[in-house]
């Protein structure tokens, strides 16, 4: 708190003088009509800054949801529909899912209210306001006598503030989240929807074209969207799943343009993007990319056998698809940040505004008493803490990534007071634990286990110093003389928890004795003797980084102090968020020009039949060849697929509504492209873009391909 009031003086000149920079910056929406509603108004946005984010009355802000906590979505009718990406819902649709009714293969369509299918543990999140408390939290920490006791103080005031702001109402929720490093301190109020059902989504042939090796990539031919409806009770308000609810009547919902983009458009995004880490120094650069690396080599071996069993066997596919989605999303994603890291020495440019901050901080004896050595203090502790953090990372992407430690300890964990529970107690947590059983054996193989775990164990083996491998490697050498997959069998054939059936035999046997332990079972002891090291590890890389985490904040109090006068925006942390920037090209290598757009025409290009990644579904090639677009097509006949802008987005920015200048939705953002993957650290005006499916397509394909156009009669169209 040293250095809060002038931070706060810094960043009021710079709310009044600084003009935003067109393309960077996740923006404050409270901020827009200080930092950024001039400029955006000169590039072609004709709303006014309360049009966009208002806590008097509706505003664009009103219509876009945090999805399920990782994503966003938009809401397109006075009945509470909602557009998504695609692999937002993905997990969601994977459950609901069933061999006889596969709906990521084949799609879905509800045709009617009562088709509509109850996702439960879904969730969609609207921000009600968003408000600047800093100077409150400053004048509460001023009564602590040392940076422990303005911390406690700070706490007390945040938790009032909370109070203050739910009051009795129980349908809202609110947090104070720390910006600029825990400079600067927000208060946001939210209202969260629990009823939400699944609507439609075409095939995975559709939604999720080119998988794995279109990820991240530009061209881009995929439609990814799918569709959901919140549910609310009669009065409008949130509700837990009840066949009496009703479609959420929200206080404002997107008008859909219908007539494209051109190159040059003004194009703005609004979402919840999950984080970035534009402020990080040299070293801490180095430091991501060890343990990228690390994340790399271990999702590379486990995802080969996740994939070699469910391309052979339906039903694993579809326990999996979500499991391999996931880890394949962000194992990519490591591996375009390092190659970008190294191609546009982003890790130099990080050290060499490191020596400009010195240089700077040299200049004048007060930044001198305030700053000097934090440079010093955070290069000492990384140094520290990178080979932790790469052991960390080895030790939780291997043996945390096996399933049977898993369900072994959550099940001990949730029957763990079971002993010394009364007789409703106890039918409660095994009322719960069947539950989860349910849940987490419905997509779980035991035979893909066995092989993931044997592969994770001899990567761990590989990799792991050998004070941090779990003791059951010296059984291993011990009693199966070096042989892991022998180990692993003997453990999977040994538990209790290699399958439901097995799992709840032995709780009922215990349940009935009145004592439940599983101290005994070789799958707990196995889960425990990795936790065992990785706390310890845990331990030790977590005071470095408390450590490190107030001498950042020290550092970017003085990145603000030396940079007032420039836009400055802090990074993401899932609070709503603008950007925004032009439709346009770009040039990713010499002789190389990416167009803003594509069509349905390189969907057939890359069309392979015999790679499960471009099948083409047979009416989606009837109705191309056909030419049977409707009024979805272009002025020259064809149909629009994606296209790109130059908007500032990160992971939870999926499935965000694209607007046009009118605040009219054109699109939902879904992806990033391979050039500029180290944008998370660094923006790269030339290179980043914003890949984002054409909302003509959605509602091609809900139209023509289908054929649930009844859906847009409850859409604005424009």
């Amino acid at each position: 708190m040293k250095t809060l009031k002038s931070i706060i003086i810094a960043m009021a000149v710079m709310l009044v003088s600084v003009p935003a920079l067109a393309d960077e910056g996740m923006w404050l929406l409270p901020l827009l009509e200080k930092m950024n509603i001039k400029t955006m108004q000169q590039m072609g946005c004709e709303l006014t800054a309360d049009q966009i984010y208002s806590i008097n009355h509706s505003s664009l802000k009103d219509a876009v949801v945090h999805f399920g906590g990782g994503c966003t979505g938009e809401v397109v009718s006075s009945q509470g529909l909602l557009l998504t990406n695609h692999h937002c819902g993905y997990s969601v649709i994977q459950r609901l899912s069933t061999v006889e009714h596969d709906y990521l293969t084949d799609g879905y369509w509800a045709m009617n209210f009562s088709e509509e299918l109850p996702a439960p543990g879904l969730t969609v999140t609207f921000m009600q306001s968003m408000t600047d408390v800093t100077k409150q939290l400053e004048k509460a920490a001023r009564k602590g006598k040392d940076d422990r006791q303005r911390d406690s103080l700070m706490s007390v005031a945040a938790q009032q503030m909370i109070s203050a702001a739910t009051g009795d109402n129980k349908f809202l929720t609110a947090t104070v989240s720390a910006l600029y490093g825990g400079n600067y301190y927000y208060l946001i109020v939210y209202k969260t929807y629990r009823d939400v059902r699944f609507v439609g989504a075409p095939p995975s042939s559709i939604g999720k074209f080119g998988a794995d090796t279109d990820n991240w990539m530009w061209p881009r031919h995929t439609c990814d969207f799918s569709m959901f409806r919140i549910y609310s009770d009669k009065d409008g308000n949130p509700a837990e799943y009840s066949p009496d609810n009703v479609p959420y009547n929200p206080v404002t919902h997107l008008t859909i343009s219908l007539k494209g983009i051109q190159e040059g458009d003004f194009s703005m995004i609004m979402g919840y993007p999950g984080s970035t880490n534009r402020y990080l120094t040299g070293p801490e650069i180095g430091m991501v990319r060890a343990g990228n690396e690390a994340g790399i080599y271990c999702r590379g071996h486990r995802q080969d056998v996740l994939m070699a069993d469910m391309l052979a066997d339906p039903a694993v596919r579809l326990q999996y698809a979500s499991k391999y989605s996931s880890s394949s999303n962000y194992w990519k994603n490591w591996i375009g940040m390092n190659e970008q890291i190294a191609n546009l020495k982003v890790e130099e440019r990080r050290y060499e505004n490191d020596n400009a901050f010195r240089n700077w901080i040299a200049a004048k004896p007060g930044r001198n008493k305030k700053y000097a050595g934090v440079l010093d203090e955070i290069y000492s502790l990384v140094d520290q803490m990178t080979q932790h953090d790469v052991n960390l990372t080895y030790l939780t992407e291997s043996i945390g990534r096996v399933e049977l430690g898993t369900v072994a300890n959550n099940v001990a964990n949730r029957l763990r007071n079971y002993d010394t529970a009364d007789e409703a107690a106890r039918k409660e947590m095994l009322d719960g634990v069947n539950t989860y059983m349910d849940s987490f054996y419905k997509d779980y193989n035991m035979p893909t286990d066995v092989k993931v775990t044997k592969e994770m164990l001899k990567v761990a083996k590989e990799k792991l110093p050998a004070e941090l491998l779990p003791e059951y490697f010296e059984v291993i050498d011990s009693e199966f003389t070096g042989d892991i997959d022998a180990f692993v069998d003997d453990l999977f054939e040994t538990t209790a928890f290699s399958s439901k059936e097995k799992a709840a035999s032995v709780i009922e046997a215990k349940a009935k004795s009145g004592r439940i332990s599983f101290v005994d079972d070789p799958a707990y002891q196995f889960v425990q003797d990795y936790r065992n090291v990785g706390i310890a590890e845990q331990m030790a890389y977590s005071a470095l980084s408390e450590k490190l985490s107030e001498a950042r904040k020290k550092y970017i109090a003085g990145q603000l102090e030396m940079n007032a006068g420039k836009p400055i925006y802090p990074d993401a942390n899932s609070t709503m968020r603008l950007t925004y920037g032009q439709v346009k090209s770009y040039e990713p290598k010499d002789g190389v020009v990416y167009k803003y757009y594509t069509t349905v025409k390189g969907v057939m290009e890359k069309e392979d039949p015999d790679n499960w990644e471009f099948v083409v579904p047979q009416k989606l090639k009837d109705l191309y060849y056909a030419g049977d677009f409707g009024r979805y097509a272009n002025p020259d006949g064809s149909m629009p697929n994606c296209f790109i802008m130059t908007g500032d987005i990160t992971g939870g920015n999926s499935g965000s509504p694209v607007f046009n200048g009118k605040g009219q939705l054109t699109g939902l953002a879904f992806d990033g492209n391979w050039e500029a993957m180290s944008g998370d650290i660094i923006f790269e005006p030339d290179l980043q873009r914003c890949i984002c499916v054409d909302i003509r397509y959605v509602l091609f394909i809900i139209d023509k391909f289908g054929g649930a156009g009844y859906l847009l009669n409850e859409m604005t169209l424009d």
